[in-house]
């Protein structure tokens, strides 16, 4: 089998798994992070058979709809790349960039580096950023059914990785906690680039938010 056959069965693979997944993690954003994973590798040098399938398959059970478990989308891309033949030393490379890849409350020392994680990593954070990222952001605190916005409970900077997985903080925090933390964590020129105007359209987005909640527009 090619390298672009397995990438068509991969894409086949996530579409079915992911089509009844909440909104911000469904088949749609990873396809997203696809496409902007092959906009960045444009400008770097890396391989792209293991950027397509770390993008395909970086959210295939993403833990935070697994009771907090972290294995088992690793577990399950090791068992879909070798019943597909693909080679050990490239299945140990795409679980790797699957298990360093989240935020996971930003603080944690990675302890994995590649120019493909780079990459993988890039494009799936620009997603948390922008009109789409403010969009994921919604949607998934209807699905946890968090408030909207709480003055009396503010950001906290300093979570856990822990605290940062079981947070029920109000929507509008996780802009402090993560979103807006992403434009300084970028690992690509390309990635960098694009976050800075996703950043500023965020804080435009949070001035408007603002101003509606306390009735100065």
């Amino acid at each position: 089998m090619t390298s672009t056959e397995i990438i068509n069965k991969t894409i086949d693979f996530a579409k079915e798994t992911l089509a009844n997944a909440e909104g911000g993690h469904d088949w749609f954003h990873t396809l997203r992070v696809y496409n902007n994973a092959l906009l960045i590798s444009k400008n770097e040098a890396v391989d792209m058979f293991i950027v397509s399938l770390g993008a395909l398959l970086h959210d295939i059970a993403d833990s935070k709809f697994h009771n907090g478990d972290e294995t088992v989308g690793p577990q399950m891309a090791r068992k879909f790349l070798y019943e597909h033949n693909v080679d050990s030393k490239t299945i140990e490379h795409v679980v790797t960039i699957i298990e360093n890849i989240s935020f996971k409350g930003g603080h944690e020392l990675q302890k994995f580096r590649s120019p493909e994680l780079d990459v993988v990593q890039d494009a799936d954070r620009l997603d948390a950023m922008g009109a789409i990222g403010i969009a994921r952001c919604f949607n998934y605190g209807g699905f946890r059914n968090r408030t909207l916005y709480n003055p009396d409970i503010k950001p906290n900077l300093n979570m856990s990785k822990d605290e940062y997985k079981t947070s029920t903080a109000p929507t509008i925090n996780h802009f402090y906690e993560k979103l807006l933390l992403l434009k300084d964590k970028m690992n690509t020129k390309t990635g960098t680039k694009i976050a800075l105007e996703r950043h500023q359209y965020m804080e435009r987005f949070l001035e408007q938010f603002y101003a509606e909640w306390e009735g100065r527009k």
